[in-house]
């Protein structure tokens, strides 16, 4: 079967103009069909420029042209998705923070440079760092060609006749399939059509409801590149020349539907997060389309995860799935009650008695959630009056409670022993107490129990470890800091069960009277509905795979040293000790590049920035499982090297980004 690229021109020459100047660009469009269907599309583009809202045009040009099919790359769609928006003000300030997703350094300059531009019958290649253009003939832009949608048949027609939305998304997968294309900004010219979108391989396809008043003719599209100036020819090649035909295209994601006006007393929720957007710092939640893993479904593909703290494989482990799917038919989905009244079920008791006996504490007492046993914890053992000395890079539920504890919190620097011993010294009251995470959840680095222990002893401070990612992961058999160190330590723990048990829930470990007086105190216990069935069920089956398999965790911890060692023989530094290893970036849109580079190559590292971790201090962090295979690992540890070293080399350091004039 022969396939033909039609592709249909329209325009007409400009009023007034100059003998010999370009004539004014109508209207665009093309398709790819089998030789039967060729004339009837023909006549269908005609149609479609002689009803355009910018005008009639006085030249209609239609090719047709034979495709070598053997040259015919397929393609999948991007994901879609849309957002909406009240005016195009709003509109422009969300493409320009999704632009600084995507590692765009200025998005403001870059919509100013589209809005404008002349306009063109293509797009504009633009340098996305220094913004310089790099089409070859900036009169007539870069166009994009040769391209439709795989089964065009499949997406309904538009109200109007006219497909904004196919074509925009089959335009935008192409784009983002050229070599050292990072984006795309798109604003349609049509005078009657306000949406449009931003585009990227990490992104996807992202819909805008308006970004453009209804009637202005303004508009056009740019596409950001970055890699050498000796390879634009081969993009430009690729866009102009490539035949692409682009499969399984998403119907139109809808736009949310207007709410209604905040009222004045929350304008400020706008106001934060229009600033959040502009700042590059907007949050998206990720939808992940399968268990967790050492490979996840994540928008339509199959990606190698080293992003979860499912550190012993054990969330889709049959045995413990079986024990939760026991539980919850035993027990039902819900508790319907507290602790204190009616949530209490034999699995509860079962799991704090076995949880206390493998960690080596007389009690234990299970939370909804590790960060409600922080917060109920350390706002019940101080108040005000007494002193929390707290590490630096303490987790936000250990701060939290320290907070809403009343007590007076000094913060210490990062395993500061000296400094810590300082300040126990001049910071006398009531009842004194220190906190630290045992694995530091974004470094990877193991508190400094030794000298902990002796500080606190020489000024009798109540100590409390948070060994959320310690227990299962660190330690011969995986009981956490104690062992790893070959000490007694703290008599008090708190945990999670979500990490290396793969669970839901968190717990406080310690003295029986101090959980029997927690159960008293605790506010997050005492007003919180129990934790379910289900959740504990599966708690109490990993926990006895982690006592009874403890080469699982050597398997862990001899991951985490290969992962480590490769990335070292690339010269990356890798810090820490653990399952968490943190890759260095810096600059925030170092670490979101090369976290987009690293999922085009099919590995999903999370790049984490602030205020998840201080500004300039942006990272990759990597979280190893027990179930990787040393190949992958190897192959993770060289990617992230290079897509870490290609970010560096391509992103300039930061510059003033101009006002925005949206």
């Amino acid at each position: 079967m022969s396939l033909y690229s039609i592709r249909m021109r329209a325009s007409r020459a400009r009023s007034g103009g100059a003998s010999g100047e370009r004539p004014e660009h109508i209207s665009g469009a093309e398709r790819i069909a089998a030789g039967e269907a060729v004339a009837d599309l023909a006549a269908e583009l005609a149609r479609r420029a002689l009803g355009h809202a910018k005008g009639q045009p006085d030249n209609i040009h239609v090719s047709i042209e034979a495709l070598d099919e053997e040259t015919l790359l397929r393609i999948p769609a991007l994901p879609a998705r849309a957002v909406s928006c009240a005016d195009a003000a709003t509109g422009l300030r969300l493409a320009a923070a999704l632009l600084r997703e995507t590692g765009v350094p200025r998005p403001g300059a870059v919509i100013d440079l589209l809005l404008n531009a002349p306009p063109l019958r293509g797009a504009m290649l633009v340098d996305a760092d220094t913004l310089e253009r790099l089409e070859p003939d900036r009169e007539r832009g870069v166009r994009a060609t040769r391209m439709d949608m795989a089964g065009g048949a499949a997406l309904p027609p538009a109200p109007d006749g006219k497909q904004h939305y196919r074509e925009a998304a089959v335009l935008a997968a192409k784009v983002c399939a050229a070599p050292h294309i990072i984006a795309e900004l798109c604003i349609s010219d049509d005078p009657d059509y306000v949406t449009g979108y931003v585009a990227a391989p990490g992104l996807g396809y992202v819909r805008i409801q308006r970004l453009k008043e209804a009637g202005s003719p303004r508009g056009g599209r740019v596409f950001l590149y970055r890699g050498p100036r000796e390879a634009v020819a081969d993009t430009v090649a690729f866009l102009e020349r490539h035949p692409v035909l682009v499969e399984n295209v998403p119907p139109p994601p809808p736009f949310a539907p207007e709410s209604a006006p905040a009222p004045a007393s929350l304008a400020f929720v706008e106001e934060e997060l229009a600033e959040a957007r502009a700042a590059g710092l907007f949050r998206s939640i990720e939808v992940f389309e399968s268990a967790p893993g050492p490979r996840v479904r994540h928008k339509g593909r199959d990606l190698l995860l080293l992003a979860s703290g499912d550190y012993l494989g054990l969330a889709a482990d049959s045995r413990v799935m079986a024990a939760a799917a026991e539980a919850l038919t035993a027990y039902g989905a819900g508790t319907g009650g507290s602790r204190l009244t009616t949530g209490t079920l034999p699995l509860h008791a079962r799991l704090e008695a076995e949880l206390a006996a493998f960690a080596g504490s007389e009690a234990a007492l299970v939370f909804s959630s590790g960060y409600a046993a922080n917060v109920g914890l350390l706002s019940a053992l101080c108040g005000k009056g007494d002193v929390i000395f707290s590490d630096s890079l303490n987790h936000a539920s250990i701060i939290d409670g320290c907070r809403l504890s009343g007590a007076r919190v000094v913060v210490y620097p990062h395993k500061d022993m000296a400094a810590l011993d300082r300040l126990a010294r001049a910071h006398q009251g009531r009842r004194r107490a220190v906190v630290s995470d045992a694995v530091f959840s974004m470094d990877g680095d193991v508190a400094d129990l030794p000298g902990l222990t002796e500080v606190a002893a020489r000024h009798g401070l109540i100590t409390v470890l948070d060994e959320a990612h310690a227990l299962g992961v660190i330690g011969r058999t995986g009981r956490g800091i104690c062992e790893h160190f070959g000490l007694s330590g703290p008599a008090i723990f708190t945990g999670s069960l979500s990490k290396a048990l793969g669970a839901d829930g968190g717990y406080v470990r310690g003295p029986a009277r101090l959980m029997e007086w927690l159960r008293h105190k605790g506010r997050s216990f005492v007003f919180s509905t129990a934790l379910s069935a289900a959740p504990v069920g599966a708690a109490l089956a990993a926990l006895r795979i982690l006592r009874d398999e403890p080469a699982r965790v050597a398997r862990l911890q001899e991951n985490a040293a290969l992962f480590r060692a490769r990335l070292r023989e690339h010269g990356v530094d890798a810090p820490g000790e653990t399952a968490i290893v943190p890759l260095m970036a810096g600059d925030e849109r170092v670490a979101v590049a090369a976290a987009h580079a690293l999922r085009e190559a099919g590995i999903l590292i999370s790049a984490i920035r602030y205020p998840t971790v201080a500004r300039g201090a942006a990272r990759l962090r990597a979280a190893l499982r027990a179930d990787h295979q040393k190949d992958d690992l190897v192959l993770s540890a060289s990617e992230a090297a290079k897509a870490l070293s290609r970010a560096r080399t391509e992103i300039p350091p930061p510059v003033p980004e101009p006002r925005c004039r949206c």
